[in-house]
């Protein structure tokens, strides 16, 4: 059966099978909460079972259960002309998946999400909704917005327990797409192109597909069984993840178009972590918040010991930076027991460019903050370890004791591609450029690029938005180029 028979069957016509899968939601929630606590805001004790990872790390925003789904579905108002719908970067079907959530059309639902999602449970839960979808909602005004991401993610987690959708795909006839880079926007080229019937390859450096996803995004925020399902599903579709396949190292874009490939889409991200240029900056004890988060999630895996994330028990840390990068560093050196953390930035409260919601979690796991505090040292004794850092407030200058300081200043794209091919144009930071006519195509033929290799770092969703309209362009340049060569 399709996806959407299969949704209406396990949900609407066997009611016995209804209240199993209530109660199978039922006991799976209360056991989250059990695990993690008051409002999934996890208790103090818990950052001292520091050999239990998995209890510290435990994902804190809950799932709905299947009654409370449908009940939060019932209250879209299903406006004539849905601005919800227009917050979305991706432009998601919103009221219509709403509109099957709520009379228990599970497959239905998730039928209509894939139409122009490819990631919708990883979007459902670290997409800046308060900005988007749900800011966007007729009733977010009055403080009962529908929540759109809740509800997606709910849908997309249903289908992954009980795989409603079994996609027909088309014979991969269309042409040869290679792909760099496993993150958002290569995962959505590679799954939107896939359904279009191309043969698609993603090239990725490390020993795990996913990129930002599975490295850079805490275990509480997005757990990364949950990355490793929406990877799965792309897998499905037929794409080809050939892994530890570092290009411009062990091959380079002339090498692969060598292959038999049509074209080469690069998603590489900004890999570079920038660092301050200010007295002290080569300190030991400053790290970059990029290196915290990779190394506490592969702990988070069993990887690593606890020894190799830089942030010791009873350390006092600071962050430096307001961004989401910044919450997720300053939240996570919590987790790993540090005995103070504090976000330290150069401009107000209201010019923060975090998600509020991250905010207001930090501030709940005891995160402080200081505004308008512009540094402009940092610290050492005489061993070359750093103590602390001096900066300008609107007191004056003040120095700041530290045992630890955490760099999230925004990073930039590696060179390594594009260093090692000809004909790829870059402006000065190293941004690779790209045309409108074909959408993403970079100064060389056939090579496209697209997410925060082109735009600077972004959201998830808006990675996948550029990525959308670049496999777009993929198309249209492969089926041109095969027309003009009969």
């Amino acid at each position: 059966m399709d996806g959407k028979s299969m949704g209406y069957f396990f949900v609407c016509r066997n009611k016995n099978k209804l209240i199993l899968l209530s109660l199978w939601h039922f006991f799976t929630n209360f056991a989250a909460q059990y695990e993690t606590g008051m409002q999934g805001i996890l208790a103090c004790d818990k950052f001292d079972k520091m050999n239990k990872p998995k209890a510290v790390f435990r994902e804190i925003n809950e799932s709905y259960t299947l009654q409370e789904a449908i009940a939060e579905a019932k209250r879209c108002l299903n406006c004539k002309n849905p601005s919800c719908k227009k917050g979305c970067p991706i432009e998601n079907h919103i009221p219509e998946f709403i509109h099957e959530l709520s009379k228990g059309n599970m497959g239905n639902a998730m039928a209509i999400i894939n139409e122009k999602s490819n990631l919708p449970a990883i979007c459902g839960r670290v997409c800046p909704h308060e900005k988007q979808c749900q800011g966007h909602c007729v009733l977010y005004p009055k403080g009962k917005g529908i929540e759109i991401g809740k509800l997606e993610r709910f849908v997309a987690d249903f289908d992954t327990e009980m795989k409603l959708i079994r996609e027909k795909l088309p014979q991969k006839t269309r042409g040869k797409v290679a792909v760099i880079g496993s993150g958002p926007a290569g995962l959505t080229v590679a799954g939107d192109l896939a359904r279009q019937g191309f043969n698609v390859t993603i090239f990725e450096s490390q020993a795990e597909p996913g990129g930002v996803l599975m490295y850079g995004i805490p275990e509480y925020r997005l757990p990364k069984q949950v990355v490793r399902q929406e990877i799965e599903k792309i897998e499905a579709l037929g794409v080809t993840f050939l892994l530890n396949c570092v290009v411009g190292k062990q091959l380079n874009i002339d090498d692969i178009f060598a292959q038999g490939y049509d074209a080469i889409f690069i998603g590489s991200g900004t890999a570079l972590p920038k660092s301050l240029d200010i007295p002290g900056a080569g300190l030991r004890g400053v790290i970059q918040a990029t290196y915290l988060l990779h190394m506490a999630n592969i702990y988070n895996e069993g990887t690593v010991g606890r020894d190799k994330v830089p942030v010791i028990e009873g350390e006092h840390v600071a962050v430096m930076g307001c961004g989401n990068v910044a919450m997720d560093a300053a939240r996570t050196a919590v987790r790993m027991g540090a005995a103070s953390v504090t976000i330290v930035y150069r401009r107000t409260e209201a010019d923060m460019p975090a998600i509020q919601a991250e905010y207001q979690a930090a501030l709940q796991e005891g995160v402080k903050f200081l505004w308008q505090t512009s540094t402009t040292e940092f610290l050492g004794d005489e061993d070359g370890k750093v103590v602390g850092l001096r900066a300008n407030t609107p007191e004056g200058v003040k120095e700041y004791a530290f045992d630890r300081i955490c760099l999230a200043v925004g990073s930039r794209p590696a060179s390594r591609i594009v260093s090692t091919t000809e004909g790829i144009e870059t402006d000065d930071n190293g941004y690779v450029l790209v045309k409108e006519r074909p959408f993403g195509m970079t100064s060389r033929k056939g090579v496209f690029a697209g997410g925060d290799v082109v735009h600077r770092p972004q959201t998830v969703v808006m990675a996948m938005k550029a990525a959308k309209s670049v496999a777009v362009g993929i198309a249209q340049y492969v089926d041109a180029v095969k027309l003009l060569s009969e």
